[in-house]
């Protein structure tokens, strides 16, 4: 089908799979690479080591970059192997001081971050972010920036206001304490309100002008790798500039469950940003569970096990834990430095147990918990009094000089016994890392909060401990002191080797290959979205047409509402698009135009909104018929059976009361229930448990249909599509109008689900008109329609109070027998020949090419159409060119269908 095909050459596209096995070769083959080259390269201090380092694996031996070079290229990689990585961070690997007017000295600052970045090899990595200073003169500006672009870091210019809104503000008094469970401030003056606003206008501006940077140094192909919740407004940013642009973003904190998330005012706009990232990644899988749920939850949007899916664009979401570079610690060891630091400490603490704590100075490390703790385990055990002794060291956080001194921390990891991290909430604690890669000695045990996200890896060897409950990290500094030598090596070593098998270089390389899969993936997808209708091409082709064959959909009254919750009464009143009206009634008031609306709805909605119009109707998904200007008929076949409608009706209205904020809508022949507004993931489970209820019960045996849609879930009669519709329709206006030359031109928008996709392939000229009548013949199979005296009287069960459906209210007329001089026109609208045509001279209704058939879905990429629409204001619009532009011989042919289950489409009759 033009449009809806992917045009890739002959080669193998690789699998899902064979790109990640692929990859993870490479990367053990760099690792194996690295590994034989360590021993020719000599330790370094830590702040030493980054800069020298760098210089070191870009100006040094390059030998083994040019071996897994060629590598990379034997293997075929798909990206280059030489690629950049822009690294956008709140702040730079760097501390800068100005010793002039156009100097400045510059010192590495440590982390965790950019000892990772540091491993990763085979990408040229450049870091932007604010210096950390504030710069207001130009000449101070430009002697920062060359002396920064030395270290391969580019600095964001910001001033001192937005910085005290946006950093101290917004980012470390609203999100920071929000996504560690703490909760938002108390606004209790107006001020305060405003304040919380000016401080989220500061982190928007300052987000852009951090993409502003991006923007001008990005090159095609380049990596960006976005960090932390001081950025998350950066995605989408970056995203308007280039859609093409591989974005990445990492959150080095938790990230709360949505009923925490939700309380934040921005909710919306900062998920929605995040969303435009092409990978989403987080420390474990709780807080990755946490972001998806956030996204159903607040935003309405479908959680796959990929990640979070809006309207065909999927953005992946998954969990990297980060690591160490735990070669770097072991090597420390063996450093005379480090040996003299271990026989001082051995000698100072002689005859005791050393246990050890090191934590930033936050309210989230729960030091005053450990202090407790180790206090209420001495009032317990008088034993231990005199034979253990606690080291508390607290870094402060926010500040500038932060750092410990590494030889010294390594050499203190190495003499302790036990290392106590009782973190009340921590995105990962790589202090627990640290202290596992110092410890291949004297085996130490690791006492680890359950909260912090280094329990999900390191929690098999570590005792977890919940550090609110004071008597249970009591009792585990108990069992640590008093562990068997042989359980302490089990332990250990198990730790030890997540430590030193997950280092922070396999982390960086891990999530930088996903995230070029992810891109490689989503550009698969694309080639089969199909693109946006060309309107212009198809008002040409209007235009040159003599008889023309239209759908149209969304046809109602769109509902603003805030944010992107709905307001369930409103939305529930279907109502016309109100700037539909004109349009439609300069279609309808001209003769040689015909209109239909094709609905799931009933007959009741349908004739409240175009009851006034000159046009075709057909509801229940095309069950009933009927022009304006005459009755309604069934199109049911004969021996239809719909006893099953009563008992499906108590399962529904069951299932309706114990589901709050669901409904269901009871009509003749089908039946709907809807969990739109409920809670997502208790919706899902009571549609599961509906559908065992349906299928060992009142359906069981019943020739029905059932349409689950991702919120909703339908029965009706067997067989009753929208294409089934138009084909009758087709025949009722060849047998009741004189029309003498076939439909050139066929315009098809809908949202039709399911098994309405068919709407979409009807007219589909690519397929042969013998095969088109026999795949259409297959959904319509069973009895044909019999002349009116023929019909057998139909029957519908009557509903609780004894009264009669309102199908048995009113006879229904169906379809008139067709002539027996016209009966050579197929039920199935394949072959239609006139009746005024002679016998021996057949035409086919239809005359259509490649070029003049316009199929298009309505706010959906997945669909059988040609070509796409974004919403019901962009179907408005051209049916009002459509309208403007009519003027000769037209036949425009509308439908519409109820919206089933994409709940971002609110505009459906």
């Amino acid at each position: 089908m033009p449009g809806n095909k992917y045009n890739g050459n002959s080669n193998h596209i690789p699998t899902r799979v064979e790109r990640l096995l692929r990859e993870r070769v490479l990367r053990e083959q760099r690792k194996s690479i690295r590994a034989s080259q360590s021993n020719e390269v000599s330790d370094n201090h830590r702040g030493d080591e980054v800069s020298e380092n760098g210089q070191c694996y870009r100006e040094g031996d390059n030998s083994g970059v040019a071996f897994v070079k060629q590598y990379l290229e034997e293997a075929g990689a798909a990206r280059p192997f030489w690629q950049r990585l822009l690294v956008v961070a709140n702040r730079l690997p760097v501390s800068a001081v100005r010793r002039g007017e156009d100097s400045w000295s510059l010192d590495i600052s440590a982390g965790g971050l950019v000892s990772a970045l540091l491993g990763v090899k085979e990408f040229e990595a450049r870091w932007i972010g604010w210096a950390g200073v504030n710069v207001p003169d130009e000449i101070g500006q430009k002697a920062l920036t060359k002396a920064l672009a030395e270290k391969r870091c580019i600095p964001v210019f910001l001033d001192e206001e937005i910085v005290h809104q946006y950093y101290n503000g917004y980012c470390n008094n609203i999100l920071w304490p929000l996504f560690h469970y703490l909760g938002l401030p108390q606004e209790d003056r107006l001020a305060t309100t405003r304040s919380f606003q000016s401080q989220f206008a500061a982190y928007k501006k300052a987000n852009q002008m951090f993409a502003d940077v991006v923007n001008a140094h990005y090159e095609e192909g380049d990596v960006v790798w976005c960090h932390d919740y001081h950025l998350m407004y950066l995605p989408e940013c970056l995203k308007k500039y280039n859609t093409k642009m591989k974005v990445g973003w990492f959150l080095h904190t938790p990230f709360p469950s949505s009923e925490i998330h939700r309380t934040l005012p921005s909710r919306y706009e900062l998920l929605r940003s995040v969303l435009a990232a092409d990978l989403v990644g987080f420390h474990t899988y709780d807080y990755a569970r946490h972001f998806v749920s956030a996204c159903t939850r607040i935003l309405g949007l479908e959680g796959t096990p990929e990640g979070v899916e809006d309207q065909g664009k999927l953005t992946r979401v998954a969990a990297f834990p980060i690591g160490i570079d735990s070669d770097r610690f072991i090597r420390a060891l063996e450093l005379p430095q480090v040996q003299e630091h271990i026989k001082e400490l051995k000698e100072r603490f002689s005859g005791r147990k050393v246990m050890l704590g090191v934590d930033r100075l936050d309210m989230i490390k729960g030091i005053p918990q450990k202090l407790l703790a180790f206090e209420k385990f001495l009032e317990e055990n008088p034993y231990w009094r005199d034979k253990v002794v606690l080291l508390q060291i607290a870094v402060p956080t926010r500040t500038d000089d932060c750092s410990l001194d590494f030889h010294a921390l390594c050499a203190l990891y190495a003499v302790t016994d036990v290392a106590l991290v009782t973190s009340l909430r921590d995105g990962m604690n790589l202090v627990s890392y640290e202290f596992v890669a110092c410890q291949e000695a004297k085996k130490g045990v690791l006492i680890l909060s359950e909260f912090a996200g280094a329990a999900q890896s390191l929690g098999a060897g570590a005792i977890l401990v919940n550090p609110w409950n004071i008597t249970e990290v009591a009792a585990s500094i108990g069992q640590a002191l008093n562990m068997p030598a042989e359980e302490r090596e089990k332990r250990h070593c198990h730790n030890f080797h997540h430590v030193t098998e997950h280092t922070a270089q396999e982390w960086a390389e891990t999530f930088v290959s996903e995230l070029n899969d992810t891109v490689v993936e989503a550009q698969l997808r694309t080639s089969k979205v199909p693109p946006e209708l060309p309107q212009n091409d198809a008002m040409e082709c209007y235009l040159l047409s003599s008889n023309r064959l239209g759908f149209n959909t969304t046809l109602t009254e769109p509902v603003d509402t805030p944010g992107s919750r709905g307001d369930q009464i409103k939305e529930m009143e279907l109502k016309l698009h109100p700037a539909l009206r004109e349009p439609l009634i300069a279609l309808c008031n001209d003769p040689k135009t015909t209109i239909a609306v094709l609905s799931g709805s009933d007959r009741c909605v349908l004739d409240k909104n175009f009851g006034e119009y000159n046009l075709w109707l057909a509801a229940e998904n095309g069950m009933f018929l009927r022009h304006t200007k005459g009755d309604w008929m069934t199109t049911m076949p004969e021996h239809l059976n719909l006893e099953w409608i009563d008992s499906v009706k108590h399962v529904f209205e069951y299932f309706t009361e114990r589901t709050p904020r669901s409904h269901f809508d009871f009509r003749d022949t089908s039946l709907v229930w809807n969990y739109k507004y409920a809670d997502i993931e208790f919706g899902r489970l009571q549609a599961r448990d509906m559908l065992q209820h349906l299928w060992t019960g009142p359906i069981s045996n019943a020739s029905v249909d059932v349409v689950q849609g991702s919120r909703s879930v339908e029965v009706r009669a067997v067989g009753v599509t929208k294409g089934a519709a138009i084909d009758r329709i087709l025949g009722e206006i060849v047998h009741t109008t004189s029309m003498t030359t076939p439909i050139d031109y066929v315009l098809c928008i809908g949202h039709f689900l399911g098994k309405d996709e068919d709407v979409y392939t009807f007219f589909e000229p690519e397929l042969p008109f013998d095969a088109l009548s026999i795949a259409r013949s297959k959904p319509f199979d069973g009895p044909r329609l019999l002349p009116a005296e023929r019909r057998p009287p139909l029957k519908l069960p009557a509903s609780k109070s004894g009264a009669k459906s309102s199908l048995q209210k009113k006879t229904q007329p169906p379809f008139p027998a067709p002539d027996r001089r016209t009966s050579s026109y197929y039920s199935c609208g394949s072959l239609l020949r006139h009746p005024s045509v002679p016998e021996k001279i057949s035409w086919s209704v239809l005359d259509l090419k490649g070029d003049n058939y316009f199929s298009c879905a309505v706010g959906r990429t997945r669909t059988s159409a040609r070509y796409l629409l974004g919403s019901s204001d962009d179907v408005v619009s051209f049916l009002n060119r459509l309208a403007n532009a009519s003027s000769s011989r037209d036949l425009v042919f509308g439908t519409d269908s109820l919206p089933l289950h994409p709940t971002h489409i609110r505009t459906s009759v």
